[in-house]
């Protein structure tokens, strides 16, 4: 495998830290510089990645019918569900091969080729995930990581060098195989550094910004989308 066959961007939550934009139209549709944030993401990918998968729950009809018109692969719905259940009770489950996952409200730029690369140098685990670092203090996971880049723990209490940027690299079909069934990412990265199938890359994003707030969206509306078009 020379690049990744599937994609998959995130993008049910309903965005409570950006009302009230997001009391009308789901987070993933906010509007930056011409295109929705989930739309970038499509654009970015859709010329390197074959299939793209989205996952949709708040507001899902509305998203659903976004996406479709962009030509996306499938559209998964995860209404009153946790963002790691797709895993398990998706089509996706029997997929034995690595998938690319995101979040909508990463705009990012990618080197997809060495990020593979990088996956297969770790022996395919079962879960990689893709940090940066930041001296913002940032409301997400933080990552202890041991020299063999092993994930040691992952907290929200603690700050290391390494965040979780909200892209990781997973193969659905070892996890289900080797894990109980869970909801959340969380609970299924804890099952995973007990097995120490839970790895660090060493491919950080080559762009990355994380917009979570409505401030975030108007900063990154002149200082950060011009670097990507």
């Amino acid at each position: 495998m020379k690049s990744f066959n599937h994609a998959l961007i995130m993008a049910a939550g309903r965005g409570i830290r950006m009302m009230p934009l997001t009391a009308k139209k789901p987070k993933a549709m906010a509007v930056l510089n011409g295109n929705s944030l989930i739309g970038h993401n499509i654009y970015k990918l859709s010329n390197k990645i074959k299939n793209i998968h989205i996952t949709v729950g708040y507001k899902n009809s509305i998203l659903a019918s976004h996406v479709v018109s962009k030509n996306v692969s499938t559209v998964i719905n995860t209404s009153d569900k946790d963002n790691c259940w797709w895993i398990y009770n998706s089509l996706l489950k029997n997929l034995n091969e690595p998938i690319l996952v995101l979040t909508c409200d990463n705009i990012v730029d990618l080197d997809l080729k060495n990020i593979l690369k990088d996956y297969k140098k770790l022996n395919k685990p079962h879960c990689m995930i893709l940090t940066v670092k930041t001296k913002l203090k940032l409301n997400g996971d933080y990552l202890k990581i041991k020299k063999n880049r092993v994930v040691n723990s992952i907290s929200r209490n603690f700050r290391t060098n390494f965040y979780a940027s909200g892209i990781q690299v997973l193969n659905p079909r070892k996890i289900n195989k080797d894990t109980i069934k869970v909801n959340n990412f969380y609970e299924l990265w804890k099952q995973l550094i007990k097995k120490k199938s839970l790895f660090c890359s060493n491919i950080q994003p080559e762009k990355w910004c994380e917009i979570d707030t409505v401030q975030q969206l108007k900063d990154q509306k002149k200082k950060f989308l011009n670097e990507f078009n």
